[in-house]
């Protein structure tokens, strides 16, 4: 018999998978987020939070936003892996707490303390690794523990972050960090993803080129990757980190043209995975030469085609597409899903152009605007779909 998908409950339906509320709390602080973001920038408007306005800019993006969405990813994934039943109810209501907890407690840590904000804020991803850990070890999935390290290092990225921002009174290190140990978790689970389902779609639509298989190439690429992002994050203006940094960005340029993403232009749901790694070689290019040439390629417009580029498109792509079918949806983009798509894309080569062109501001202000409207987007049209159950059939062509 078929394991069953979740259990019986007298929960709500937003608590019967982790998608469903750490995708909808997750788009709607990142659209927030970069609502109060600018006039923080102006100094039009202050928090209560002990962090410089952007150390909390940066915090509640990499630490709020991203992590409600690794998670809803890793809750919905483990099921998967280990045929185990998910974390539902009671266990995720505890997990949803925590993080609105982490939110509160750093917007306010001016008036709780430094350390006592710390502790509430990174006692949410402490307890989003042993809820996985566990899953994983219970169901003898040896395999995917890896999957774990980047989260872990964004755990340990979230303790500096507040330890810096306290006795240094900015970020430094913890930035960078944490940014490469999410590229890294991209490296992993995309090189899985894109071209499973790019796969899937061309042999029933499109049959010809396949994608090549995971392989010895993909392995060699994420470990020079791992190590050049670990050199940027630690030596940052190092010779050694700039070749690295480029080296790695030819590999991953060359291990996404093996994905046929160039034949799945008539499946936007499949081409954004395609479209939103590409920033990824982008990002560590940009990155690597800004060691070489920092007056001509500023060291931000590589965080920036990594963070806006890479993440935001990859995460908001796996959130619908995944909202659609674990929601029993036909797994089709729909014109406003296209349009979220094409807004933070749009927004990501906008913000790398600001941070190129800095004193072109009305770009800056033009790629929130296309952040904002692409979360904001998000939740109107998959928000419905998050609250009510699960459809019980499918529609013919569903996949």
């Amino acid at each position: 018999m078929a394991i069953p998908r979740t259990r019986p409950s007298a929960y709500p339906a937003i608590l019967s998978n982790g998608f469903r509320p750490f995708f909808l709390l997750g788009s709607l602080q990142a659209g927030i987020a970069i609502l109060l973001w600018l006039p923080l920038y102006y100094g039009k408007l202050e928090t209560f939070s002990a962090f410089l306005p952007v150390d909390w800019h940066i915090h509640e993006l990499l630490f709020g936003y991203l992590t409600a969405v690794v998670t809803g990813f890793l809750l919905t994934a483990i099921p998967n892996w280990t045929g185990r039943l998910p974390v539902q109810d009671f266990r995720l209501l505890v997990l949803v707490l925590l993080w609105i907890a982490g939110r509160a407690a750093v917007f306010f840590s001016a008036e709780m303390g430094w350390l006592l904000s710390a502790a509430i804020d990174c006692s949410f991803l402490l307890a989003v690794v042993a809820a996985a850990a566990t899953e994983i070890i219970a169901g003898r999935n040896w395999r995917n523990l890896k999957v774990l390290l980047p989260v872990a290092t964004l755990l340990a990225a979230n303790v500096m972050f507040h330890v810096e921002a306290h006795y240094q009174g900015v970020s430094d290190t913890s930035r960078r960090l944490s940014l490469g140990a999410v590229v890294v978790l991209i490296m992993i689970i995309g090189g899985r993803i894109i071209p499973s389902f790019t796969r899937n779609w061309l042999v029933r639509e499109k049959p010809g080129w396949l994608p090549a298989p995971f392989g010895r190439f993909d392995v060699g690429t994420i470990a020079l990757s791992a190590v050049g992002l670990a050199g940027w994050t630690f030596f940052p203006e190092a010779v050694a980190t700039g070749v690295l940094l480029v080296a790695a960005a030819g590999f991953n340029a060359v291990r996404l043209a093996r994905w046929a993403g160039h034949r799945t232009l008539p499946d936007p749901l499949v081409l954004i995975l395609h479209v939103a790694f590409a920033f990824v070689p982008l990002g560590l290019l940009l990155a690597g030469l800004a060691v070489f040439a920092p007056e001509r390629i500023p060291a931000v417009s590589g965080i920036h085609a990594l963070a806006v580029g890479a993440i935001a498109c990859m995460t908001l792509a796996v959130m619908a597409r995944a909202t659609l079918g674990h929601t029993g949806r036909d797994l089709k983009a729909s014109r406003g899903t296209c349009a979220v798509f094409v807004a933070i894309i749009s927004a990501a080569v906008l913000r790398v152009a600001a941070a190129m062109m800095p004193a072109a501001a009305i770009l800056l202000h033009i790629s929130a605007a296309l952040w904002v409207a692409a979360f904001a987007g998000y939740a109107l049209l998959f928000g419905g779909m998050l609250l009510r159950p699960r459809l019980q059939t499918r529609r013919k062509g569903a996949s």
